[in-house]
């Protein structure tokens, strides 16, 4: 066979000749291409096949254990979120290692490529400072959980409700339907709103002339009535508390109610609490407090003994009361 193969190297091919001695030089590098650089080549690729086989089965797990463990779909729609990112930047890094390995087997040159790399690098990330704290925000937002898809938060001054996360930006929409766009580099401070309970605070007033110890007893019965109604039974995390007299303002008397629910959820028993306080103040007979109401107190019985014993007593003259002059009833334009 071996002289079927040079005779067919005749004429431009011959041993010696150009073409010949070309043919020659590619066998040798076939020959050392195939004995030294494709095994390489074919471990560079088998191990990245493999890394990038890991990477997938582990984000699969994440995804698949978050939906079976996570609280709502908030936090599963995080953890795909996680996932997807890891896989994505997972596999961008294996497939550069892998690429840059090939082309050193294939023996090119690469310090210019990494030289040239390293310059565009530097100019792409000065260009582009804000999107790479939008992202490095995002994702430890995403990791430690601040908040989810679905929660009352107030971010950036803005609060609302969160309708979709990214790892550049999160969208909040507000009381009246507005949406807002928030790049994740300016969230700097989150208040979750939807995070374990709620606390709402109700001041009802009531008159000074209202004995406090019964006001605050109906105001605990009017409270643990809606505590254990059938439509809020459930929101409440703990009994209401009627914490006192926390203030007096004119003729008037706080007494603050405080009620702890579930996240978001103290609107209803609110509303129907105070609803229940008018109806049972006007039960009992309770003025509801108004710190502009003139309170005046006085003895019947020692007014009643002087007038028995001045019988001839005249009333005295009423005082003049400034408040009860008329105001002038003229045209202020005209002056008439």
């Amino acid at each position: 066979m071996h002289l079927h193969v040079l005779a067919a190297r005749g004429g431009l091919f011959a041993e010696g000749r150009f073409l010949g001695k070309v043919l020659d030089e590619w066998s040798t590098d076939a020959q050392e291409f195939v004995r030294s650089r494709l095994p390489h080549l074919l471990v560079v690729a088998l191990i990245a096949f493999l890394l990038a086989r890991l990477l997938r089965v582990i984000t699969r797990h994440m995804v698949s254990a978050a939906e079976r463990h996570a609280v709502g779909a908030g936090r599963a729609a995080q953890v795909k979120t996680i996932a997807g990112v890891i896989r994505a930047t997972g596999l961008a890094i294996i497939g550069v290692i892998a690429g840059l390995q090939c082309l050193d087997a294939l023996g090119f040159n690469l310090g210019p490529l990494l030289a040239s790399a390293g310059i565009a690098g530097v100019a792409i990330g000065l260009a582009a400072q804000n999107i790479v704290r939008d992202v490095l925000n995002g994702i430890f937002m995403l990791v430690e959980g601040q908040f989810n898809v679905g929660d009352t938060v107030r971010l950036a001054g803005i609060t609302g409700v969160v309708e979709e996360m990214t790892l550049r930006r999160t969208a909040v929409r507000d009381g009246d339907g507005t949406l807002y766009v928030i790049p994740n580099s300016q969230i700097t401070t989150v208040a979750n709103l939807s995070a374990g309970y709620s606390v709402a605070t109700i001041n009802i007033a009531a008159d000074l002339s209202a004995n406090p110890d019964s006001v605050m007893e109906l105001l605990t019965q009017t409270a643990m009535e809606v505590r254990q109604s059938e439509a809020f039974r459930d929101l409440f995390v703990e009994d209401p508390k009627v914490l006192g007299v926390d203030s007096i303002k004119g003729s008037q008397l706080v007494f603050p109610v405080v009620f702890k629910t579930h996240a978001n959820q103290q609107y209803g028993p609110v509303r129907e609490f105070q609803r229940r306080v008018r109806l049972a103040f006007e039960q009992n007979g309770i003025l509801p407090g108004d710190p502009g109401r003139i309170f005046q107190a006085f003895d019947g019985q020692q007014s009643g003994a002087a007038s028995a014993r001045n019988p001839s007593h005249e009333e005295p003259a009423a005082k003049h009361d400034p408040t009860a002059v008329k105001p002038h009833e003229g045209n202020p334009f005209s002056g008439e």
